[in-house]
């Protein structure tokens, strides 16, 4: 969780909590930060953008996946299925490492599972293109360096004008549950190597 609190204003994190603590059963969906080989053979990390829509997610960086149903097993089943669906990796091409802590979204009212998974081998993506605007095949090294985090000013959800921890990769500003998810990635890795 400390690897999370990183990522949030800290006048949000009491909020984030006590709105968990009031939310009526949140919803739930799973996704997944899949690692696997570029064209270089350097390792990247798949995020999408997502199309714009009426909704608070709408035009945000996220990871492949979505929200459970009932078809499917558990969540690692809903974080494999949903990254078929949206970018046409097949389940079978993927190693599940292991899950990650979840993350409370109170503008949406869902509780996010996020698993972390590699495939050996150079993938060909699909976009599922009704939900997908791009992918964003980010370069481990420029995940891991320090330089990828900073701090911009936003509009949100929640509030007008507000300074946001984030990540910058591949031009894009990375924040809210998708950076705290990344946060924790980013210091699993790091401890680990």
């Amino acid at each position: 969780m400390d690897s999370h609190h990183k990522m949030i204003p800290p006048s949000r994190i009491r909020h984030v909590r006590e709105a968990y603590l009031k939310s009526a059963k949140p919803r739930q969906a799973a996704v997944l930060n899949l690692f696997y080989p570029g064209e270089d053979r350097e390792t990247r990390l798949l995020l999408i953008l997502r199309k714009s829509y009426k909704g608070v997610h709408s035009n945000q960086v996220g990871f492949p996946g979505g929200k459970v149903e009932r078809s499917d097993r558990d969540l690692e089943d809903t974080a494999l299925r949903e990254t078929h669906e949206e970018v046409g990796v097949h389940p079978e091409k993927v190693n599940i490492i292991r899950s990650l802590s979840e993350v409370y979204i109170p503008p949406s009212n869902f509780m996010v599972y996020p698993y972390m998974g590699y495939s050996e081998e150079r993938l060909r993506f699909i976009r599922q293109e009704t939900e997908v605007e791009r992918l964003i095949e980010v370069r481990l090294e420029e995940f891991l360096s320090d330089k990828a985090m900073f701090y911009q000013r936003l509009d949100t959800s929640y509030a007008a004008d507000i300074e946001v921890p984030a990540f910058r990769l591949n031009d894009y500003t990375v924040w809210g549950a998708t950076a705290m998810i990344l946060s924790e990635v980013k210091e699993l890795l790091n401890t680990r190597y």
